[in-house]
C-alpha cells in the first residue's frame, strides 16, 4: 500500500543521508486512512496529494517500462528540498510538483549549486501526461 523513497546524497556535509519519505500507491487509501474525502477544490492538502499521485504514477510507469533511473528525494539539514529525483549513472533529473501551474516554482539554489548539471523540470497537471507517458 505504501512505498519508501530514499534520500539522495553525495555525502556532502549538510545533505540528509538516511532519510526516507513514504508514499501511497493509491491516494484513495491515503484519503481513507485520514478519513478525508473532501472534493479537490476544497482540499487543504492538495499539494501533498498531487505530489503523492505524480510520484506514484511515475514509479508505476518506470516499473512497467523497466526504466534505469533510481528514484530519490533530496533534502538538506536546514530543510531545503527537491520533491523527486531520478538518477541514472551520473545523470540527475530533478522534479518539483505544483498543483497550480501559475504558482512560481524553482529548485533551491542549495541543490543547483551542488548539482549544476542536473536537468530540472516542474510537473503540473498541464504537463503531467507527457511526464508520465
Amino acid at each position: 500500500m505504501i512505498f519508501p523513497l530514499a534520500s539522495y546524497s553525495n555525502n556532502l556535509r549538510n545533505e540528509i543521508k538516511k532519510g526516507v519519505k513514504y508514499y501511497f500507491w493509491d491516494n484513495g487509501i491515503r484519503n481513507a486512512v485520514l478519513n478525508d474525502f473532501t472534493p479537490v477544490p476544497q482540499r487543504n492538502d492538495i499539494g501533498v496529494l498531487w505530489e503523492n499521485y505524480a510520484i506514484s504514477e511515475r514509479m508505476k510507469r518506470n516499473a512497467y517500462s523497466r526504466a534505469d533511473g533510481l528514484p530519490y528525494f533530496w533534502r538538506t539539514t536546514d530543510q531545503m528540498e527537491v520533491d523527486y529525483l531520478e538518477v541514472c549513472g551520473s545523470k540527475i533529473k530533478a522534479f518539483e510538483f505544483k498543483w497550480n501551474p501559475k504558482k512560481k516554482s524553482r529548485i533551491t539554489k542549495a541543490f543547483t549549486n551542488r548539482y549544476p548539471e542536473a536537468e530540472i523540470e516542474t510537473v503540473t497537471p498541464e504537463n503531467f501526461g507527457e511526464w508520465v507517458g
